[in-house]
């Protein structure tokens, strides 16, 4: 459906190995689209290892780094040979879209997406100072000195002798070679040394190239399948935990508001019937102020009635006036006789 959405360069992680140090290395990816690409970064030993960035957003035709530090270990791996593998997803996202606006859910293949996978492995190197180096994930290294100058066919017979007589397997047969060198190695007289030592190591190489390229390579790229298989199954499975923490955050989050609203609603109400308790009693104080003003003009109607009913009767009455003449006309009468 797609073509390549990102280069990787390089398609191993090479880690300089020493005990209790750590080692980091840097992997470019290289987006070959005319489209914004995000990509993410898996591990099978998300303990072991610290991935900076381990998400982000490539322009179209852009490029970007990420660094991979490993953690430093109390001890060597046995043959030097490290099992962990790394996984980096690529997808197509709009344009405008920022790392942080990176989610789980973009590299969920339940989606529909087109989703490329690509996967690399682990090599570990021994530093340069060390005297041995070991076989790095199936390339063969320096062998010692004592084995390498030995002459082939006495190592061949060394090698008969010790070796069991039953057949043994091809997949188990490369994962032997070393350990039946080293017993075989171990039985050489200190006469035979002198001798070794005319002995070209140029012999042994193309066996040992041989050996590698055509026995381990299929076992290697079995396993590889097989742990890249299992990978891809831990790291749905971590992304589906992912996708479910976010939407368990989420829910929480809307617990949270609704009683967050619920406790406003709460207040609110509260504060409502606090509201209404005081209308009724302003309604109560406004009646009673009614009812007293009716009172008031009730009284003071009265003493209106009261004040104009006086007002009508100003002045002496007829009867006073008249006993008031009578006595006078007496007395006026008794004087002048």
């Amino acid at each position: 459906m797609y073509s390549e959405l990102v280069d990787i360069q390089p398609r191993e992680l090479k880690f300089i190995f020493e005990v209790k140090k750590q080692s980091s290395c840097s992997i470019r990816l290289v987006n070959n689209t005319y489209h914004h690409v995000a990509y993410k970064v898996k591990t099978t030993s998300p303990k072991k290892y610290c991935v900076r960035p381990n998400t982000g957003v490539l322009k179209p035709n852009s490029t970007c780094d990420f660094t991979v530090t490993m953690q430093a270990q109390r001890s060597a791996p046995p043959d030097m040979i490290c099992k962990d593998k790394f996984l980096v997803q690529s997808t197509i996202v709009p344009a405008g879209t920022n790392d942080e606006d990176i989610t789980p859910g973009m590299f969920s293949k339940d989606s529909g997406k087109y989703i490329e996978e690509n996967k690399l492995r682990v090599i570990l190197i021994s530093p340069p100072n060390s005297p041995v180096l070991s076989p790095i994930n199936g390339a063969l290294n320096q062998v010692p000195v004592y084995e390498a100058s030995m002459p082939k066919d006495e190592v061949l017979s060394r090698v008969e002798i010790v070796t069991p007589h039953h057949v043994v397997a091809k997949d188990e047969e490369s994962e032997m070679v070393d350990e039946e060198l080293k017993p075989a190695a171990e039985l050489v007289d200190e006469e035979l040394k002198p001798a070794a030592k005319l002995v070209d190591d140029k012999e042994l190489k193309p066996v040992a190239q041989k050996v590698d390229t055509e026995e381990l390579k299929p076992m290697a790229q079995k396993v590889d399948d097989e742990e890249f298989k299992t990978a891809a199954q831990v790291a749905q499975m971590v992304d589906d935990m992912e996708s479910k923490q976010a939407k368990d955050v989420e829910e929480l989050k809307l617990v949270k508001d609704i009683e967050e609203m619920k406790s406003k609603l709460n207040q609110l109400e509260s504060k409502l019937s606090e509201a209404e308790v005081t209308i009724s009693k302003l309604t109560e104080e406004r009646r009673l102020t009614i009812q007293e003003r009716e009172n008031l003009q009730q009284e003071l109607a009265v003493v209106r009635s009261k004040r104009s009913g006086r007002r009508a009767q100003a002045g002496f009455p007829l009867l006073f006036v008249c006993m008031v003449a009578l006595v006078s006309i007496m007395l006026g009468y008794l004087c002048h006789s």
